[in-house]
């Protein structure tokens, strides 16, 4: 029997109603194409990041960094999405045992011959308990089940693992030209808007240095390490296109979460 990992914030993070949802997730993007129209002449991102916030909040920066894979010539055919655990201790990085994962959009299959690549690894584990309850990656999938006409997904929440066994897993799966990577992060949380904009503009520095984040410049860091591992050895070039935080989209300005957009290429 097949195993469906169900939605867990479908009607709390982004509508419930897919309709909604799809119109919600097109609004962001199109209002990212209006700020810029260059992103045809770009080409296709090998990895980005983005956000996992609620919509209201975070949703115009994911918005951003889709718009780039949404204009591409080419579309990936299987995502690595990869992002923090938030509710489950995981030693190492969290894969799923489901055929697929589902959103009001339908289902996204999972690209079973890759995890069973990964599982190889010894900081690999399938742990399905990590994923039940985890909104890093669903809220990522809405936008990629709008912008892609066919994927399969390699779904990995990280725990307690380094930089390079992050870009361990990575690379093993890197090299087809199908693929691309998603890493899910929030930046700083609950400073002052002013603080948030400082701290913020530094993490993206340090990005764009392919300088590791330290603890508590974004909940993803240990993924976003991994990437930033890999891309040092690669030669992969970051580009931060979009940096706010909740008290630019929806929120106070007294207590707010940064949000970023980046993508990477050769």
């Amino acid at each position: 029997m097949s195993v469906m990992r169900a939605p867990a914030v479908a009607g709390q993070f982004y509508p419930n109603d897919p309709n909604k949802l799809r119109q919600v997730v097109n609004e962001y993007i199109g209002q990212a194409r209006k700020r810029d129209n260059s992103f045809t002449r770009r080409g296709r991102p090998k990895a980005i990041i983005g956000p996992h916030a609620g919509y209201i909040y975070s949703g115009p920066i994911a918005g951003t960094v889709y718009a780039y894979l949404a204009e591409s010539k080419t579309q990936p055919r299987r995502v690595i999405l990869i992002g923090p655990s938030h509710w489950a201790r995981v030693a190492g990085l969290a894969t799923s045992s489901a055929q697929a994962f589902i959103t009001p959009l339908g289902h996204v299959p999972i690209d079973v011959e890759a995890v069973e690549t990964l599982v190889n690894l010894p900081q690999v584990v399938v742990q399905d308990k990590a994923h039940e309850r985890e909104h890093c990656l669903e809220v990522h999938l809405p936008f990629l089940q709008a912008i892609l006409d066919d994927f399969v997904l390699v779904p990995l929440v990280v725990g307690d693992a380094s930089a390079a066994e992050v870009a361990e897993v990575l690379g093993l799966l890197w090299e087809d030209p199908e693929t691309i990577v998603v890493i899910s992060s929030d930046l700083s949380h609950y400073h002052d808007y002013e603080t948030a904009v400082m701290l913020d503009k530094l993490t993206s520095q340090a990005i764009e240095e392919l300088q590791l984040l330290k603890e508590g410049q974004a909940c993803g860091r240990k993924a976003i390490n991994g990437l930033l591992y890999l891309a040092k050895q690669i030669d992969l070039q970051p580009e931060t296109v979009d940096l706010r935080n909740s008290g630019d989209t929806a929120g106070p300005k007294d207590r707010v979460v940064g949000y970023g957009a980046y993508i990477f290429r050769g």
